[in-house]
């Protein structure tokens, strides 16, 4: 969440009129995040965030806009979509697709406990049964198609050692067949800085621009990949037993989840290697942007290559 496109107060009110939510009190830009303009209204009736889409197009976005409603309705704590007096969650700000969603209690935890972890891993699950209930479908836009892509654009940016390893990863992953797994829409994003504590509860899970359907166990990794690495980039075993625990005691994994579990791992790393690389390598203009290094997800995935099978699963 970062601000490529301004927005004015006045052009905002303005924007409002259209929305039963009050007047305008305070805008403030978000310079977290990599995607998408985000900033934080407040009016005289509540708190929210706003969002102008910078890469996805008015014809994408209901799906993750409808998910987010889906999963609201379910109870899960993410940011329920604001609809308009013409009832449409999606409009037109600053020339971009834009949103309001509600803005959620709590802050982010950047070193969690393994207590933590387990509540996590109990509130993924949660994520996912309802996730399998709902009715659009969409495939993950990070999916295999985009590694590709993008790795074709950044290869001339890495080094020779970097460019063998990514190859031979790539013909890896080409190999896995997930067509056995679980699957459903999944969050595909969920690092500590997108989930938000309310004390010792979860508060609220927040950007879900990345979601799509793919291998539910695609979306455990790419959360335990974050919250569960240590300084090295390896994996602590009590905070990943503890966050697997957690969900499996809600969405029992299975057995061919268990063996896939060193491959998944593997393709979570690489997909944040790639994008962090086309971020850094191939930046676009903005304002408050973040650009996170790439060289942590490369150490990650040749740390998932280097442990092999000996990676811990759930109690």
């Amino acid at each position: 969440m970062s601000v490529f496109t301004p927005v004015t107060p006045d052009a905002l009110d303005e924007w409002l009129s259209n929305y039963a939510i009050g007047h305008l009190v305070e805008l403030r830009g978000i310079s977290e995040g990599v995607q998408n303009s985000n900033f934080f209204v407040t009016t005289s009736l509540g708190r929210y965030v706003l969002t102008l889409f910078e890469t996805l197009s008015h014809a994408e976005l209901p799906f993750y806009l409808h998910l987010m409603a889906h999963l609201a309705r379910h109870g899960l704590p993410v940011p329920a979509p604001i609809a308009d007096l013409d009832n449409e969650y999606l409009g037109t700000l600053s020339g971009k697709p834009a949103a309001l969603v509600r803005r959620l209690s709590g802050a982010s935890d950047m070193s969690p406990s393994a207590a933590r972890c387990t509540k996590l891993g109990t509130m993924i699950a949660g994520l996912h049964l309802a996730g399998q209930r709902f009715g659009r479908r969409q495939e993950n836009p990070r999916g295999p198609e985009w590694r590709a892509r993008t790795a074709q654009a950044v290869r001339p940016h890495l080094s020779a050692d970097e460019q063998a390893l990514l190859d031979a990863e790539l013909v890896f992953q080409a190999s896995v067949d997930v067509a056995a797994l679980p699957d459903g829409a999944i969050h595909a994003d969920l690092f500590r800085d997108n989930l938000l504590w309310d004390g010792d509860e979860v508060g609220g899970v927040i950007d879900f621009y990345f979601a799509g359907n793919d291998a539910l166990l695609f979306d455990v990794a790419v959360t335990v990949n974050d919250w569960c690495a240590d300084e090295a980039g390896g994996l602590d075993p009590v905070r990943t037993r503890a966050l697997l625990t957690g969900y499996h005691t809600e969405r029992p994994l299975t057995e061919a989840e268990h063996a896939a579990w060193p491959a998944m791992l593997r393709a979570a790393a690489l997909r944040f290697w790639l994008s962090r690389a086309e971020d850094f390598h191939l930046p676009r203009d903005g304002e408050m942007v973040l650009v996170k290094d790439p060289n942590e997800y490369r150490d990650i995935l040749r740390q998932r290559i280097g442990a092999g099978h000996t990676l811990p699963w759930h109690d």
